[in-house]
């Protein structure tokens, strides 16, 4: 991702540091310190040259100047009809999380009609066209403690940080996207906690912030799309008409693997879970949803933006789950990883490459093995054995259709490793 609202962020420069007057040995006046945030910057920030619209062929380069340009145009427009149509800015707040010393917020400022409540679910082509609310000023607080922003900048326009706004202030503008990711910098107890946002004219908001202990040794990465959700992604058609026409509440989830992800949740109590979706956040209220109403592990969702953006355009699915599980890697530096996904999304190839990458910090691979249908065949039966690359030596990988032949294969050697 490669603006300030990317999730998946390097820590700013001092991230760790609480406020000064949280050392303090005055609880009461520690209550009443504001807490201070400032905006997330993402490796994308600085992309590579391969990376980099301006270094692409020539078609490629006019192609993407034109998507993106033509995204504004809509942008505006959209914009324009909101606004005589009555409608107003509203935050569509998404679940953050922390690591003690520090916590990743994210929302989104959208216009909508004024008795449009936030985070219901909704079909996906109604949350396909939400309509960007630029520079919105919000105001945010974690268990009731305001937040101050410093250094708050138009990143998806690659624009330095402007020195009048430097100072703390008490509201975050969002970007031009209406996308607003702050690193808040205060040590919070693990659990959860309560974010507030608030805008002119409407009531707070709501989400939560999971809050992962310090001496947490192990994290479950988990895939969503055909791993935990059938969405069935390698079908193109398919994948587009369940996320935009499919009521929520009618999504299948795969067989036996909420069964399979509460066994992890028994044998490790204080894991915490990463869900990661190559989904847009437009739809990140539903597929919170599927994931109550369907018994996971509730944990942070990262998802992707499908915006097109002037530096880098939009980042692949592979590049997506890079980043988001490098960011983790680095936020969690004492911990090892659990990672599961599907071999529908080159799920076994990234998580190999990751695997190589951070060695020792890999415990195990679970791959969701996708049926004929879901890959949108007519072959009567799948081909003999996963077709993937070679699984890493050190790193056990295991296959299995549904929750059930997980659990069977993966829980024994996870027991028998931590027992």
């Amino acid at each position: 991702m490669v603006d300030s609202h990317s999730i998946h962020s390097h820590a700013p420069s001092g991230r760790g540091t609480a406020a000064d007057a949280d050392s303090a040995p005055d609880t009461a006046v520690e209550a009443e310190t504001p807490i201070v945030a400032q905006p997330s910057t993402s490796n994308f920030d600085t992309a590579s040259r391969r990376e980099q619209i301006d270094f692409k062929p020539l078609a490629v380069r006019a192609t993407r100047r034109a998507v993106t340009h033509t995204f504004g145009l809509w942008s505006l427009f959209s914009t324009a009809i909101a606004r005589r149509l009555g409608w107003y800015p509203r935050v569509e707040p998404y679940v953050g999380y922390g690591t003690g010393a520090y916590s990743r917020l994210i929302c989104r400022t959208v216009y909508a009609p004024e008795q449009r409540t936030a985070g219901l679910v909704t079909r996906g082509i109604r949350a396909a066209f939400m309509v960007p609310a630029a520079e919105t000023q919000v105001k945010i607080s974690i268990d009731s403690i305001p937040l101050v922003t410093v250094q708050v900048g138009d990143s998806e326009q690659y624009d330095k940080f402007d020195s009048a706004r430097e100072q703390g202030s008490e509201f975050a503008v969002s970007d031009s996207q209406g996308y607003l990711d702050l690193v808040a910098e205060r040590e919070l107890t693990p659990g959860r906690h309560d974010v507030s946002y608030t805008v002119d004219r409407r009531h707070p908001v709501h989400s939560t912030l999971y809050t992962i202990p310090a001496d947490a040794k192990v994290g479950i990465i988990s895939d969503i799309d055909d791993t935990v959700m059938v969405t069935q992604v390698p079908t193109l058609w398919r994948a587009v008409f369940n996320m935009l026409f499919l009521n929520p509440r009618k999504r299948m989830s795969v067989p036996s693997m909420s069964v399979f992800y509460s066994k992890l949740r028994e044998l490790f109590p204080d894991a915490p879970f990463f869900y990661l979706s190559t989904s847009p956040w437009n739809v990140e209220s539903s597929i919170r949803h599927f994931i109550e109403y369907h018994g996971f592990p509730e944990g942070p969702l990262l998802l992707r933006d499908l915006d097109p953006r002037p530096k880098t355009f939009i980042p692949s699915g592979v590049q997506h789950k890079l980043e988001f599980v490098e960011q983790l890697m680095a936020d969690f530096p004492e911990m090892r990883f659990i990672l599961l996904g599907d071999d529908g999304q080159k799920d076994p190839s990234t998580y190999a490459t990751i695997a190589q990458r951070y060695k020792g910090r890999v415990i195990a691979i679970g791959i969701r093995q996708l049926s004929p249908r879901d890959m949108g065949r007519s072959l009567p039966q799948r081909v003999t054995g996963p077709v993937v690359p070679a699984p890493v030596p050190d790193v056990p990988v295991f296959y299995g259709p549904n929750g059930v032949n997980l659990m069977n294969t993966m829980m024994p050697y996870l027991r028998n490793l931590f027992h």
